[in-house]
C-alpha cells in the first residue's frame, strides 16, 4: 500500500506522513465561533475533516481528535478591535452571551450529525479553560514574547524571528491596523493581543493579574490543544481564511511559549462560493444547513437531504473551492442515488459461484486516491466504475464467490470512512424516521425496477421476499409500485 502524504501548508507541499508516536495521531481543527447558525461553509470544513479522522482510524491509528467551541474573543474585526460576536448578538436577540453559546452550539451538533458527521473525542470551550490561557500569557511574558500595557497583554511580533512562516507574508503586510486603527498602546501594528481589558460594560470577563479582562481569539486554540495533545502534536486544521491571522499567531505564541514545534502538519480547506464570492455569516450571504434541510431560503427551491449536501461536498477536493448551485445539488443527489442503488443490490446480493472479484486491487485503487492528500473526488470516482462492473456480474447471476469480501470492504469504507452508506447518519436526517425508512424502500423498489426490465426475475423476486420478511408488502400496478407497511 502506498504511505499517507497530506499537503503541508507549512512546508507547501505534500509531504509523508509519519506520526509522532507510533499508532497514535493528535489532531486539532479550529471549531465554530457559536454566535449563528451553521452553513455550508462550515459543512465543507468539518465533512472535509470527519474523512480525515474517518480514514486514519481505518488505517489503524489511534486518533484523539479535538474541535474547540469559541465562545469568548472572537472579535468582529477577527482581529484585536470591534465587540465580541457572541456579544453583539446577544444584544440583537436581548439574551445572555452565554445563552447564546448554548442555543447555536446545539445546533452545530444538530446539523453536524444530520450530516453524519461524527463528533470529536473532545470538544473543548474557550470559557470554560480561561485559567489555562492565563497561564499561557504568563509564560509568553516571561519568556520576552509578550508585554503588558494599560491591562491589555500584547504578543511582541519582533520577537518571533519566523512569524510569517505559515501564510509567507512579510510583516509589513501584516499590521493590524490595514481595516481599523492599530490600538494605541500597541508598539507594533502587527503585535497581537493575548489578553483584552474589559471595560464596565462588557459582559464577559474574568479576573486576571493584569485586572478584568478576557483573552485574545489566537490564544484560546493554543491553550486548548496543547493542553490535550501536547505541546506538540502531529495536525492541526481548519479553514483557509483562519491561516492568516489566526494560525500564524497560533504558531508565534504556542512556540513562544514552549520553545518547540507546534503542529507537524497544517491542513486547510478552502471555501464554499456563491458566484464565485465566499459564503460566509459575515458577508450576508450564507444559507444556514438547516434551511438547505428545510428548502426555507429565497436562493432554494426545495428541502436537500443532508446525504446530498455531504455527497455533493466530497465530489471536490478539500482544497479546492466549491461552488454552489442547486443545479450542482441537484445532479449531486442524482449520483448519490445511483451510488446507493448499486451498494444496496451488491449488498443484498447472495453468495454464488462466479469469478473471483480482484477485491484487494479495489482496496488499493480506493486507498491509493486518499492516500494522496484525501482525495475523495477521485475515490468517488473509483467506486463508480468498479461497482458498475460488480453489478453487472450480480445481475448476470455471476456473483462473484467472494461476494461476502467485497461487500465488507464497501462497508468499510463507504459507510465507515466516506460516510455515504444508504441511511448512514443520524435517524430522521431529513424528517422522521419514518421519511428515512420510505426512502430507502422506494431506493429497493428502483432496484427490483431495474432487474425486471432486464429480465431478471430471480432477484426481483428476492428483493419482495426479503422486504415482505420484515413487514414490507410490495403491489404491483400499472402506474408504478407502492408498498404497506405491516403492523406487528
Amino acid at each position: 500500500m502506498d504511505d499517507l502524504h497530506i499537503y503541508n501548508t507549512l512546508s507547501r507541499r505534500k509531504e509523508k506522513f509519519t506520526p509522532i508516536t507510533d499508532h497514535f495521531v493528535g489532531i486539532y481543527v479550529c471549531g465554530p465561533t457559536v454566535y449563528g447558525d451553521p452553513h455550508l461553509g462550515h459543512a465543507k470544513s468539518y465533512v472535509s475533516f470527519d474523512v480525515v479522522v474517518r480514514y486514519l482510524r481505518y488505517l489503524g491509528y489511534q486518533v484523539r481528535y479535538v474541535q474547540n467551541i469559541t465562545d469568548v474573543g472572537h472579535l468582529t474585526d477577527d482581529a484585536d478591535q470591534g465587540e465580541d460576536k457572541l456579544e453583539k448578538q446577544a444584544k440583537i436577540e436581548q439574551l445572555e452571551p452565554m445563552e447564546i453559546a448554548e442555543k447555536y452550539t446545539y445546533n452545530y451538533f444538530r446539523d453536524m450529525d444530520k450530516l453524519g458527521v461524527q463528533r470529536p473525542d473532545i470538544s473543548p470551550r474557550a470559557t470554560g479553560h480561561i485559567i489555562e490561557q492565563i497561564e499561557m500569557v504568563k509564560k509568553l511574558l516571561e519568556n520576552g514574547h509578550a508585554y503588558e500595557a494599560n491591562g491589555n497583554v500584547y504578543f511582541d511580533v519582533s520577537s518571533a524571528e519566523d512569524y510569517g512562516k505559515l501564510s509567507g507574508r512579510a510583516v509589513e503586510e501584516q499590521e493590524s491596523g490595514t481595516r481599523i486603527e492599530t490600538a494605541s498602546d500597541k508598539r507594533a501594528p502587527e503585535d497581537f493581543a493575548l489578553w483584552k481589558k474589559a471595560d464596565d460594560g462588557h459582559l464577559m470577563k474574568w479576573p486576571s493579574p493584569w485586572g478584568p479582562g478576557y483573552p485574545g481569539w489566537h490564544v484560546e486554540c493554543s491553550a486548548m490543544s496543547t493542553k490535550y495533545l501536547g505541546e506538540h502534536f502531529d495536525i492541526h486544521g481548519g479553514g483557509l481564511d483562519n491561516q492568516f491571522p489566526h494560525h500564524e499567531c497560533e504558531i508565534a505564541q504556542s512556540e513562544g511559549a514552549f520553545n518547540q514545534p507546534f503542529a507537524n502538519y497544517w491542513m486547510h480547506n478552502n471555501m464554499v462560493t456563491l458566484e464565485g464570492q465566499k459564503m460566509g455569516k459575515s458577508l450576508g450571504n450564507a444559507i444556514s444547513l438547516d434551511q438547505f434541510f428545510s428548502g426555507d431560503h429565497d436562493l432554494l427551491s426545495r428541502a436537500w437531504d443532508p446525504q446530498v449536501i455531504r455527497f455533493f461536498l466530497l465530489q471536490s477536493h478539500y482544497r479546492s473551492t466549491t461552488d454552489f448551485s442547486e443545479e450542482a445539488l441537484s445532479g449531486a443527489e442524482s449520483g448519490l442515488r445511483h451510488l446507493q442503488e448499486m451498494l444496496l443490490e451488491i449488498d443484498a446480493a447472495e453468495e454464488g459461484a462466479g469469478e473471483r472479484y480482484p477485491v484487494e486491487e479495489l482496496k488499493g485503487s480506493l486507498e491509493a486516491k486518499l492516500n494522496d492528500d484525501f482525495n475523495t473526488a477521485q475515490s468517488i470516482a473509483v467506486l463508480f466504475e468498479e461497482l458498475k462492473t460488480i453489478r453487472k456480474q450480480v445481475n448476470k447471476d455471476h456473483t462473484p464467490e467472494n461476494i461476502g469480501e467485497i461487500k465488507q470492504l464497501l462497508h468499510d469504507f463507504v459507510d465507515g470512512v466516506l460516510g455515504l452508506w444508504p441511511g448512514a447518519g443520524e435517524p430522521g436526517d431529513s424528517g422522521s424516521g419514518d421519511d428515512k425508512t420510505e426512502q430507502l424502500v422506494e431506493l429497493l423498489i428502483d432496484i427490483r425496477n431495474s432487474a425486471r426490465r432486464e429480465k431478471n426475475f430471480e432477484r426481483a423476486d428476492a428483493i419482495r421476499d426479503r422486504l415482505s420478511e420484515i413487514g414490507i408488502e410490495l403491489m404491483d400496478n400499472p402506474g408504478g409500485t407502492d408498498f404497506t407497511v405491516k403492523k406487528s
